[in-house]
């Protein structure tokens, strides 16, 4: 720590920050446009200038850029002396000369980086009389829009994209004035992070192209802190809201997990909740096929006699439900006839992943940990399409031992262009393997691209070469042993070693030999870290509740010993042949579905009852590390619509289970639920803690929604009612409704709904919390273990995949968007991106004649799936990868074999 003393003000500060952040941090507005928190500095706006002086005698002082100048024990600054505000009030005057004046109609304005600063320095006259530089805009795909007119070179779209996420199709082009940032042509940027330009840019450069379907000022909309819902990370958003609609998704702060950034998947695809065609009443189907529609009264008696009918009820949970809603079902039906709602593979990939993370043993590191290993070994996971802000990390990490290195020689971490002319060469290693190329082969030491099998038998080998029990391998080739012992070598040398693998394969061998190779690293002494990856937001919160696999709940319906059927939030058409799950709902007497999208599953349901969505509730979810975080309703359903029937599923659970249990209602809040949960789960124990209760408040006050200079709510609300409606009350959490409610929630920082400080109306306003509170982000269910220990795996080698002339292995492979379930139901995703291609080895494919963008088509267990396919030189013969999980394409197809393949002629 050092002092400083800045306008005459004694302040500790952080000795390895520069100075700009040391005075944000203390709460002192300087303003700025090149430097960020991330991305460091590298003084090309010249906007954050104060004067220095020498001592307390100095009268003068010298100018100096604050986010240039390190902090120096005992340093005297001023921030408002007249040479540092004509100076800053000069250079924005500058910067403003082209800049149009299209403030109101700029969907930047009201959260404009730009504007604040331009208040901030008094610029308020435009002097500028002559002609402006034009630029043309261009064409950046489905998520982002370009007005180059409004740049001012402060080159952080730059620095991000290509310095940082190391995209390759965005550049600086032309010198001088005429500066132009964007692509060589029109297209789609490439990242799978490029929409953060839209927050990394300090004007409207870039922005929001989805937020623009259905804009509103910042200060109009309604806001909530939530959970990135796409994969099992659990990134932090905020959530933006209006008239019922989602407006859009930011980045929340997280110091652990997303930091600053968020990937496309998660920022861009939440439109699924704003469809038409969502049910918003619950369907009773008659068996004629005639249909009614009911209340929440009528649909609960209903359901209630249909249930007190049959004993033998059985209830299908979902891993994107949150665990609340999974307990809630599971209490209703018994965790005997509980399913989690996964295949039996991907149910032992979960519980191998439950068993490791309850031992202790080996560390999870969370995302910005990852950035401090030396040597990462990838096994079957292609990351950056399942959980892509891994990947940003390890692309830190690839880099961080430049950062490292040049610390001996005095060069600040925050000083950008320095550290990034040393980090030409690079010690730290990465190897992979996969099934085909991935987005990280460009920063891999080497990429092996093999069968799942192979994948497995390479694994047991570094195993086994790590703990020196060398055999003659007669399995692998002799590419795949060196492979082997070039990757082993680099984990004995390394110092942090971490291993990434996960349930995306289908394959709990990758599991068991992940968690071999790591534990015996740890016995060796070192630093090792384990990663394990699972399809969705809720994986290892519902697994740590318990219950059986889809097939083990399926066999129980053919078996007829059930006759009633509840399914949670699920499609089992993702999952099962059509033929079977047609069979399931012909043998239920009865079958329930309770979803917020429009699944096939929903639409055949005898009674289909439409719930809320995590924009629309509270509850938990647990990501990969055992990290239980809370999303708060954004919210009220019923507000915009009385008629509408929408509840949270653990209210329709509880209700049932009441009335079939002849109990009271108990369950009033969530506070009641989540209570029940930490009493009956020891793993759920810390559950109760992950956030305030519904009582939390400050100054008496809940906290609020909306910022407080809302526009008026009466004109808002108008088609609703004339009068100003009363706002509905939150019982679930500690939150209010609209502006209503405490402000000032600073020193609680963790649950700020919208990022906001007076001055600083844009995303930088996070840089102005000087203390993140980081004991509230979530809580780990998992501590290191003091008992038993999980011993080694038994591994056996795989045997060599043999196959006959025109068959071929069905594997799963990934793409962003494309296999997630909600993603899949965002119109932006299915108008642009969602389309079913199959990968084929070019070897395969010439002998069928088939080239890339040939459609094929194959038999398997009796049903026809049509495809198109891209060829790949890596992808290994004998095998067919296919998207598993998007629409005609259910997962029960990874490794199943098939026999009839043939071209299809148009």
């Amino acid at each position: 720590m050092a002092i400083i003393f800045v306008d005459n003000k004694k302040y500790n500060v952080n000795q390895s920050d520069n100075l700009l952040k040391a005075c944000l941090s203390s709460g002192i507005n300087i303003p700025y446009f090149c430097w960020h928190p991330i991305l460091g500095s590298i003084g090309a706006c010249r906007q954050c200038a104060v004067t220095k002086y020498n001592n307390k005698e100095d009268t003068i002082g010298q100018l100096v850029m604050s986010c240039m100048t390190p902090v120096v024990d005992g340093a005297i600054i001023s921030t408002h002396d007249d040479m540092s505000n004509n100076f800053r009030k000069g250079i924005i005057e500058l910067l403003m000369i082209n800049h149009p004046h299209d403030c109101p109609v700029c969907e930047e304005g009201g959260s404009c980086h730009l504007q604040d600063m331009t208040v901030m320095t008094s610029h308020i006259i435009r002097r500028y009389r002559f002609s402006k530089r034009t630029h043309k805009n261009q064409y950046l795909g489905p998520f982002i829009n370009h007005e180059m007119n409004r740049c001012i070179s402060c080159y952080r779209c730059i620095r991000y994209y290509k310095d940082y996420s190391d995209g390759k199709d965005l550049g600086v082009f032309g010198i001088g004035k005429n500066v132009y940032f964007g692509r060589l042509e029109d297209g789609f940027l490439k990242s799978e992070f490029s929409g953060n330009l839209v927050e990394v840019c300090p004007t409207g450069v870039f922005t929001d192209k989805t937020y623009s379907k259905r804009y509103n000022r910042k200060w109009d909309m309604q806001y909530s802190p939530s959970v990135c819902q796409h994969c099992s990370l659990g990134c932090n958003v905020s959530i933006g809201e209006k008239f019922g609609k989602i407006c859009r998704v930011e980045n929340r702060y997280h110091n652990s997990l997303n930091h600053y950034f968020l990937c496309d998947m998660g920022r861009f695809s939440y439109d699924y909740s704003n469809v038409s065609t969502r049910l918003k009443n619950p369907i009773y189907r008659y068996q004629n096929h005639e249909q009614t529609f009911l209340n929440v009264d009528e649909t609960i008696k209903k359901v209630s006699q249909k249930l007190k009918i049959s004993s033998k009820i059985i209830g299908i949970g979902s891993c994107r439900a949150s665990v609340e809603n999974n307990f809630a079902l599971q209490k209703l039906v018994g965790i005997e006839n509980f399913s989690i709602g996964v295949l039996k593979k991907e149910h032992e990939c979960l519980m191998l992943i439950k068993s490791i993370l309850k031992c202790g043993q080996i560390h999870i590191p969370t995302l910005r940990e990852i950035e401090n290993y030396d040597t990462i070994f990838i096994l079957g996971e292609d990351i950056t399409q399942t959980s892509p802000l891994i990947a940003l990390s390890i692309r830190q990490c690839m880099k961080k031992d430049s950062k490292a290195r040049v610390s001996f020689k005095d060069i600040p971490i925050w000083h950008s262009e320095a550290i990034k002319n040393s980090s030409i060469n690079r010690n730290n290693k990465l190897f992979i393997m996969n099934i085909d190329k991935s987005a990280l082969d460009d920063i891999s030491d080497e990429s092996y691209f093999s069968s799942i099998s192979d994948q497995i038998s390479i694994g047991i080998e570094v195993y086994r070469y790590l703990k020196n029990d060398f055999k003659d391998n007669t399995i692998l080739t002799q590419q795949a042993i060196n492979f082997s012992k070039k990757v082993a070598q680099a984990l004995i040398s390394s110092k942090r070693p971490l291993l990434i693998s996960g349930s995306h394969s289908h394959n709990a061998d990758f599991i068991k030999i992940s968690f071999n190779i790591a534990k015996i690293l740890k016995d060796q002494g070192k630093d090792s870290g384990l990663i394990l990856l699972s399809s969705s937001a809720n994986s290892l919160g519902v697994s740590l509740l318990g219950g059986l696999s889809i097939e083990e709940i399926i066999d129980k319906v053919m078996l007829k010993k059930v006759n009633q059927i509840i399914i949670l939030e699920n499609d089992l058409y993702r999952y099962l042949p059509e033929s079977i799950v047609d069979t399931v709902f012909k043998l239920s007497r009865f079958t329930i579905v309770i979803d917020h999208i429009s699944t096939r599953t929903l639409k055949k349901a005898d009674m289909a009852i439409p719930a809320c969505n995590s924009f629309e509730q509270s509850g938990t979810v647990v990501n990969y590390e055992g990290r239980a975080q809370r999303f708060f309703q954004v919210y009220e359903a019923k507000f915009y619509g009385k008629n509408r029937c929408v509840l949270a599923s653990w209210r329709w659970l509880h209700v049932l289970y009441c009335q079939l249990y002849k109990k009271n209602v108990h369950w009033l809040s969530l506070d009641n639920v989540i209570s029940d949960i930490s009493s009956q789960f020891f793993d759920f124990k810390e559950l109760k803690n992950v956030s305030p209760t519904s009582d939390f408040k400050i100054l008496k006050q809940k906290l609020a929604r909306s910022p407080h200079r809302i526009s008026g709510r009466t004109a808002m609300y108008s088609n609703i009612n004339i009068h100003e409606p009363k706002q509905p009350q939150d019982v679930d959490t500690m939150f209010s409704f609209s502006m209503e409610g405490c402000q000032n929630i600073s020193d609680y920082s963790t649950y700020i709904p919208f990022s906001w400080k007076p001055g600083w109306n844009s995303s930088q306003a996070w840089n102005k919390f000087k203390k993140i509170d980081h004991g509230h982000y979530g809580r780990i269910l998992f501590k290191k273990s003091e008992g038993s220990l999980l011993p080694y795996y038994k591994l056996e080698s795989q045997v060599v995949q043999k196959f006959e002339k025109s068959e071929y292995l069905i594997v799963p492979y990934y793409i962003l968007f494309c296999n997630n379930e909600l993603s899949q139901e965002s119109p932006v995703v299915k108008e642009n991106i969602l389309i079913s291609i199959g990968i084929m080895n070019v070897t395969d494919a010439n002998k069928l004649s088939i080239t890339s963008g040939s459609t094929i088509e194959f038999l398997c267990l009796n049903q026809i799936f049509v495809i198109k396919i891209r060829l790949s030189d890596k992808f290994q013969q004998g095998q067919l990868g296919l998207p598993l999980g998007i629409p005609n394409f259910p997962f029960f197809l990874a490794d199943q074999k098939i026999k009839v393949l043939r071209k299809i002629i148009t």
